[in-house]
């Protein structure tokens, strides 16, 4: 079911050009200095691409819900795939947004010195600036309360998210958000999916900052279920209303 995503205008992306890509299940909300959305589409075109012939010779890329050993045919963004998936300890495509998003936003930088990519919760920012960016809890009482602060030289950076309560990604937990901060945006989407398993109840938040603490690359990590919240590593939260 097809769930408005009225979160994409969270990321205060003043001064920039928006524009949307979309290209069967991905569906990219894109900020650039200008409008370059013929090249975005490009790049999406050809990652998907990409990803899919490797599937037709890897079926279980696809299905796997663990690590998979990475094939020496494999083309670079699906070895990132394979490689954040071994150090969260989740299947691979639980970083395909976050890969297509981080792929497709370096590619964009040489064209534009900000770049905002946005797929399902997943983002890849580069920006000279400061920018807040407005947290989605579902039905928590946060929601749209508070806001990650992130400074231009912390970026480029990875900022992903995942929710058992929120979307249609497959989570074994409910929590309410799991937000991950990490250099690579691959890296965060694995490693969101594998700690937002593990959130149940309030009581867990703990569980999944050890977690993240154990994931080589990660900078950051935000839990919200209910109206609890734990923090973990480089995150600056502010308040949004």
């Amino acid at each position: 079911m097809y769930e408005p995503r009225t979160y994409r205008h969270w990321v205060k992306g003043k001064g920039l050009a928006s524009f949307n890509v979309v290209v069967k299940e991905t569906d990219l909300y894109i900020r650039a200095s200008r409008n370059l959305k013929s090249k975005a589409l490009k790049l999406v075109l050809k990652y998907r691409d990409t990803l899919e012939r490797y599937i037709e010779r890897h079926p279980s890329f696809l299905t796997s819900l663990d690590p998979l050993p990475i094939s020496d045919d494999a083309p670079h963004i699906v070895k990132s795939m394979l490689e954040s998936a071994r150090k969260a300890g989740v299947g691979p495509m639980a970083s395909v947004a976050g890969a297509i998003t981080e792929f497709v936003g370096t590619e964009l930088l040489a064209f534009s010195p900000e770049v905002i990519v946005e797929n399902g919760g997943d983002i890849f920012l580069k920006s000279l600036g400061k920018r807040i960016i407005g947290i989605y809890a579902g039905k928590s009482p946060l929601t749209g309360k508070i806001g990650l602060e992130i400074e231009g030289e912390d970026t480029p950076l990875g900022i992903c998210t995942s929710s058992g309560t929120v979307g249609h990604s497959l989570s074994y937990g409910k929590t309410d958000a799991v937000v991950v901060l990490a250099q690579s945006a691959t890296l965060a989407d694995a490693a969101a999916t594998a700690i937002g398993n593990l959130i149940k109840q309030p009581e867990d938040i703990p569980g999944g900052i050890e977690l993240a603490k154990s994931i080589e690359g990660l900078k950051g990590l935000l839990i919200i279920k209910d109206d609890q919240v734990g923090l973990w590593g480089e995150v600056k939260i502010c308040q949004t209303s």
